[in-house]
């Protein structure tokens, strides 16, 4: 993980102060998810959590710190992208994993995605937290390349925006009703084109 942002609060693991981070994380989902950003307030935090609004402002300093830590928290976890023995089962299985978070109600990443757009704390979050989640999906395109469904020069992070951005297209940005087939549709596309070669890395320059 890249270190937290300036006033992030201190991790020490255990004991009452990891308790309590846990308790105000989990209010702050529920808060996200119920009122949004504009709803989302120290106060509500606290009272939702227990935990007394000094305690909250001492250690978070603002909604932003609230924000920025709830994602911060999302990259500690031991989530693995799947593995299901090809590369299209494996991108169709990750996109069913990010369409099932993006439509349920409340959505959680669709609130921190919005929020990360109001907060300068949440979108340096966020940006670490894609960082992450692109790096460990990286092993779907090590093990296509491993099995011979993939050219040795195919770039990972070109083919994992390509298969998973049709999701966040349609269904944060467009807003558009879920679709059963879309996770699939758009994994198939992507690993049809990967196998052609469409995202091949360039070749370096040669000087003459």
């Amino acid at each position: 993980m890249n270190p937290p942002p300036n006033g992030a609060p201190d991790r020490r693991p255990g004991g009452r102060t990891a308790r309590i981070r846990t308790q105000v994380l989990d209010a702050v989902r529920a808060e996200l998810g119920e009122h949004g950003y504009e709803g989302l307030t120290m106060e509500g935090v606290a009272a939702r959590a227990g935990v007394h609004r000094t305690t909250v402002y001492r250690r978070w300093q603002d909604v932003g710190g609230l924000l920025a830590d709830v994602l911060d928290a999302a990259g500690e976890d031991d989530w693995a992208p799947p593995d299901t023995g090809s590369l299209r089962g494996d991108l169709t299985a990750l996109n069913g994993e990010i369409h099932d978070s993006l439509v349920v109600r409340p959505s959680i990443p669709q609130a921190l995605v919005a929020a990360s757009f109001r907060s300068a704390r949440a979108a340096d979050a966020q940006q670490r937290l894609w960082e992450d989640r692109y790096q460990r999906c990286e092993a779907i395109v090590e093990r296509a390349v491993e099995r011979g469904e993939l050219p040795p020069d195919t770039a990972a992070r070109p083919l994992l925006i390509a298969a998973t951005a049709p999701l966040y297209h349609q269904l944060v940005l467009l807003r558009t009703a879920p679709d059963p087939h879309l996770a699939a549709q758009a994994a198939t596309t992507a690993a049809l084109a990967a196998t052609a070669g469409a995202f091949a890395r360039p070749a370096p320059d040669v000087e003459p």
